[in-house]
């Protein structure tokens, strides 16, 4: 809850040109009203998956929620305690509110809904962003095709900077479907990887995914979601989470919503999806995923 002093010895920066550090919700300062015809509080402050995390009432030791953007960014709350990641995670503040910290696990996948982009402006298998569900929907799975889409690398929990997108396992059957398929199906794995270091950082197994972000639209990748990581997937009406987490935390400091329990009521449910497939078809699934994955980071290893 203060400056690093060794950080800024290192960036040669002095401590009396930084800002107070202030709590995420409370009243800095107002516009003035010249601006807006009024004098508006400025009274909510928070990163922006810290900000999704409470637009998701992710406000439980244990609850997770997953933001499905270009990139896909997961964060757990872990209470009052920081927990030290022994699996390649962060460890962040979640936020202070009414003077009580709460702390979060993070990680970050760098391609999610942009290998859609890919699969359009890269492949062209596909006109526009919408049509990839349709495509990947006319085959039951990848039939053993496996993307990993590490085009800038691989973020958490393996952090390789120089693995490279790898596609295995296809054949003369394989088609642009399966392709698709594949493609939707790597950001469901990278996510289960994320989590999987997270509930062995945290100690704790998960009964619910929150999920938001543009690519949860997508019925066929939440669902795939939910029966890999063998856990209930809830996408909420609202999955612009971002901006209502940072309302939420201006709406307290002002007094609107007198505590966060008055706001936990405003979170409704959209579509909520269960695990389908069967143990051994996900076990499966899951091993071929894991071979990818070494494929990828092996052909980074193997540099002359």
């Amino acid at each position: 809850m203060q400056w690093d002093a060794s950080l800024l010895d290192i960036f040669g920066i002095p401590a009396s040109m930084l800002p107070a550090v202030k709590s995420s919700s409370e009243i800095y300062g107002h516009t003035h009203v010249a601006h807006l015809g009024v004098s508006v509080p400025i009274a909510g402050v928070a990163g922006d998956q810290q900000a999704a995390l409470f637009g998701q009432q992710c406000t439980l030791p244990g609850m997770v929620k997953n933001t499905y953007g270009t990139g896909c960014f997961m964060m757990m709350n872990t209470g009052d305690t920081p927990i030290a990641s022994h699996n390649q995670l962060l460890t962040t503040i979640a936020w202070q509110v009414g003077g009580k910290v709460q702390y979060a696990l993070e990680g970050s996948i760098f391609i999610g809904g942009s290998v859609v982009k890919w699969l359009r402006d890269g492949l062209g298998i596909i006109k526009q962003s919408g049509d990839v569900g349709p495509l990947a929907a006319q085959v039951t799975d990848s039939d053993g095709v496996y993307l990993v889409p590490a085009f800038a690398g691989l973020g958490a929990p393996h952090w390789n900077a120089h693995a490279r997108g790898t596609l295995v396992g296809m054949t003369q059957g394989t088609g642009a479907a399966h392709i698709a398929r594949a493609a939707l199906d790597s950001i469901a794995f990278q996510t289960m990887d994320v989590l999987g270091a997270m509930q062995a950082d945290a100690g704790i197994t998960i009964a619910e995914l929150r999920v938001d972000g543009g690519a949860c639209v997508n019925n066929v990748l939440m669902q795939f979601q939910s029966d890999i990581l063998r856990t209930r997937v809830a996408r909420p009406k609202i999955t612009e989470t971002t901006a209502l987490g940072a309302a939420y935390l201006a709406g307290l400091a002002v007094g609107y919503w007198q505590s966060t329990d008055d706001i936990q009521g405003q979170w409704q449910l959209d579509t909520r999806f269960e695990p389908a497939l069967p143990q051994e078809v996900v076990d499966r699934y899951v091993a071929g995923w894991q071979r990818a994955t070494r494929a990828a980071i092996g052909w980074a290893n193997d540099q002359a």
